[in-house]
């Protein structure tokens, strides 16, 4: 417990800072509105959203199996590496996983069996994001540390590779350098990279397990042994040319060049005993979101910044597209203790209002319900954020909530459908008998006409009788001698006498028609 406790204590200055917070909600003479703050996540356990590669091909023991020997037993070789065995496998997965009290598990590579070619290995660490670094890099090794090793560090996902430290037990003979300490240096040189010679000299005790990349002896060059005044470790990460950048990484690799040797030469005789074993990586950092973001969350296999300050982006490292009347700035630490948000700006507001997706410049404090409500929400918008459509309109799933064309009109045909409101994807609702998106078209088996009307006839289903004929659908026309809907019913059987008038009638009118033909003939003959 007393070991928690002071390990709690020794994270603290890192862990906390009054830079937790983005905005706070004030009134003044002027009423109620928001204040920005510079603000940052807070710093965990990096390891826990990292993805790890070994290289080269072939480097982690067990394929195929081979045994090993371990520097306190040199010539009792019977411990074997197996990966078709879950019990006696290496793979790099276990530099992370959590450990029983008194039982490690360890990545392991294969031993030197190829001497004198070199025994190299790379273990490469990614977050696919920029992180700060707040505290020390420790590397757990098992059956010793190496006698040479690199850590380099990447800042744009692994395009690009540059050394963070050098470590041998005689830094002149491997690296051309001479050996410092990081407490050595000053504070016109504390993103000075050096070699160390502290953590590969042979001491033949298992306790002597860890490689440090020392952050909080930089740190305490400029914040006191204690880290107590972290206000002139901030003041300085932002006059401090290159600082910043510094404890910044998106990619951290360990480059293995000689492994641990028991003494001052390799034994040839016995070279199961030369291999490295990691048990565990430590990094604890914070996500980099350039002082606007208070919350970093895990999404889709990546960290992402909850950004603030009308900010956008992995990093917050862009304005939205509606807050762009001036180019975007990092947020600063500067001046304390709240810093400087240097929030995106929409056009024609001082600071931006990070609350309405740009779609309002003013909000409203409501007392009675303690909610702020953006007031008068433009293009299309409504609701208390601005974030929804108005009655009539509907989202635009190509556009992000802050496009002034984020709502489009519904536009449904004022016939056809029962009202002018349409569901999130712009259709509408019919009426019986329409169809389509906008209502104006007519399901099969009815017309248009002015609105949507079942057939009353067709060429399939609903056909004219006794020889009637469809007319657009919408009526048969019947032949003499019927009627009905669909010409299904004899005038004669409904009224004899009609029909037997009709008879008389259209002889009559036919017994005109010869009486007139044949005048109009004999006419012509007399011609």
């Amino acid at each position: 417990m007393l070991y928690l406790l002071a390990l709690l204590l020794h994270r603290l200055p890192l862990a906390m800072g009054q830079y937790d917070i983005c905005k706070s909600w004030v009134t003044t003479d002027d009423g109620p509105s928001w204040e920005f703050y510079a603000c940052q996540p807070r710093a965990m356990r990096m390891k826990d959203y990292v993805t790890v590669r070994v290289d080269p091909a072939g480097i982690t023991c067990g394929d195929p199996p081979e045994r090993f020997c371990t520097h306190e037993n040199p010539y009792l070789c019977s411990d074997e590496c197996d990966a078709s065995n879950p019990d006696l496998a290496h793979p790099p997965k276990l530099m992370f996983d959590s450990e029983d009290e008194g039982l490690a598990t360890y990545w392991q590579s294969v031993t030197w069996r190829r001497y004198p070619e070199p025994l190299l290995a790379n273990i490469t660490l990614s977050w696919n994001k920029s992180i700060e670094l707040t505290d020390d890099i420790v590397i757990t090794f098992e059956y010793g540390r190496p006698t040479i090793m690199m850590l380099e560090k990447s800042l744009d996902n692994g395009r690009t590779w540059h050394p963070y430290q050098y470590y041998a037990d005689d830094c002149m003979e491997a690296f051309s350098m001479p050996a410092r300490r990081v407490r050595d240096l000053s504070t016109t040189s504390a993103n000075r990279v050096l070699c160390t010679e502290e953590y590969s000299r042979w001491a033949g005790s298992k306790k002597e397990k860890t490689v440090r990349f020392e952050v909080r002896d930089r740190f305490a060059i400029f914040a006191g042994p204690d880290l107590k005044n972290m206000d002139n470790l901030y003041t300085r990460l932002e006059s401090a040319k290159g600082l910043k950048d510094f404890f910044t990484v998106t990619d951290l690799r360990m480059r293995l060049l000689r492994p641990a040797l028991g003494g001052t030469y390799v034994q040839r005789e016995n070279l199961y005993k030369y291999f490295y074993a990691v048990s565990n990586i430590e990094v604890t950092g914070r996500c980099k979101c350039n002082l606007h973001a208070n919350l970093c969350t895990f999404k889709e296999g990546s960290l992402q910044c909850e950004c603030e300050h009308n900010t956008t982006g992995q990093d917050c490292g862009k304005c939205k597209k509606n807050f762009r009347s001036r180019s975007w700035r990092a947020g600063s630490y500067l001046p304390l203790p709240n810093g400087s948000p240097n929030a995106c700006a929409a056009a024609g507001s001082a600071f931006g209002n990070c609350e309405c997706y740009g779609h309002s410049n003013r909000c409203s404090y409501i007392d009675f319900l303690n909610v702020v409500t953006c007031v008068s929400c433009k293009h299309n918008t409504r609701g208390q954020h601005c974030q929804h459509c108005r009655l009539g309109f509907y989202r635009n799933s190509s556009a992000e909530l802050d496009d002034e064309n984020v709502c489009i009109e519904c536009n449904c045909n004022q016939i056809g459908s029962l009202h002018d409101r349409c569901n999130e994807t712009g259709y509408c609702e019919c009426k019986e008998g329409a169809t389509g998106p906008k209502c104006d078209d007519c399901l099969p088996n009815y017309y248009w006409r002015q609105g949507c009307f079942p057939n009353v006839c067709d060429d399939e289903l609903l056909l004219c009788q006794n020889g009637g004929t469809c007319y657009q659908n919408q009526r048969c026309i019947c032949p003499v001698g019927f009627k009905g809907v669909l010409c299904q019913q004899s005038r004669c059987e409904a009224d004899k006498k009609d029909c037997d008038g009709a008879s008389s009638t259209r002889a009559a009118i036919s017994t005109v028609l010869l009486s007139t033909l044949g005048l109009q003939l004999r006419g012509w003959a007399d011609l």
